[in-house]
Formats: structure tokens, sequence, C-alpha cells
């Protein structure tokens, strides 16, 4: 009579030291490659840095207006690469004082508005206006051009380009709803 033999198993396979130390080489590797691009993504310089603060000077602009019921001015300094939010004349007065654009405003109302100080921001070193017009009017030259927010949620009409190098960016913003949006100028 024959026995059964016994059965017999397979050897368990498994992954060595080698081999995980490997994968863990180029992970770590493809790792130290990468991590320099996302911060590059993550970090604004240059022209990301311009574009997204001078959108959100606009955004201020237009949230200062909505939510202290008075007129609000981004003013822009064109020949000085800057611009300052609720300051200047025009700055957080009422719309009826906007009739007489040859006269020069009055000083802003007494109010009880959160925002007690100007924001202003300046344009990196390598950045600089190329166009600035308000209302289709160009102020380039101009010592400063200003941009009102109403109360309604409407604003002048405005389109910045702005130039660093070979790099160009335009910034409309709409007038019906006060929202900045920027694109690549072509050309």
């Amino acid at each position: 009579m024959k026995t059964a033999a016994p059965s017999q198993t397979p050897p368990r396979q498994a992954f060595t030291l080698i081999e995980i130390m490997v994968v863990v080489a180029i992970i770590g590797l493809m790792a130290a490659m990468g991590i320099p691009s996302l911060l590059m993504m993550v970090r604004k310089e240059g022209m990301r840095k311009a574009v997204s603060d001078v959108m959100d000077a606009c955004s201020e602009a237009r949230a200062r207006a909505v939510f202290s019921g008075h007129t609000t001015c981004l003013t822009i300094y064109p020949k000085e690469n800057r611009w300052e939010v609720g300051a200047g004349p025009g700055g957080l007065q009422s719309p009826a004082a906007l009739v007489d654009d040859t006269a020069p405003p009055p000083p802003p109302p007494k109010s009880s508005s959160p925002w007690k100080e100007a924001a202003s921001g300046k344009l990196p070193d390598n950045v600089q206006f190329a166009m600035v017009d308000v209302n289709l009017m160009d102020f380039l030259e101009s010592d400063q051009a200003f941009v009102h927010f109403h109360p309604d949620g409407t604003c002048e009409e405005m389109t910045l380009v702005l130039h660093a190098g070979d790099e160009w960016r335009k910034i409309t913003l709409e007038f019906s709803t006060s929202l900045a949006t920027a694109s690549d100028v072509t050309r």
C-alpha cells in the first residue's frame, strides 16, 4: 500500500531587502526632482504675483464699495507701478460726487467703514504697466488713474496690460459685475 506523500507547498516568495531599498531610493529621487517644481507652482513671483495682487486689489475695492455702501476708488499710479484702494480723490465718496469729473471730488465722508486705511500694493521690480485704460481712455503716461467701484456692484471699465521680459498679461475689469479676469496677451 502506498502512502500519500505529504503535500509540498511552494516556498513563499517575498521582496528582498535590496529590492525594497531600490524602490525607496527611486521614490526619494522622484520626490527630490518634483518638489522644486511644486514649490514654484505654489510660490507667487514676478508676473504671477503681479497679476494676483492687481486682481486682489480689484476684489477688495469691489468688496469695500458693496459693504460700505459708498463708492470706492482704486487709484493706479502707472509711472510708479503701484496702486491704492480707497485712497486718493474719489475714494469712499458718494456716487453723486462723481457727476462732474472735471471738478476735484470732495473729501471722503466720515463713515463707519471697517476699512480705516488704504490698501496698497506695488508691482514686482521686473514687472511694469504697459497699458492702463479706464473707460477707453489711456492713462499710461498720467500720474494716476481712478477706477470707481459703486455700491451696486458695478464699476468703471478698466484694461491693464502688465509686461515682464517676454511675458505679457492683460487684466480686464467687467463694468457690470466689477469682476477682474486675466489672460495672456498674444503679440
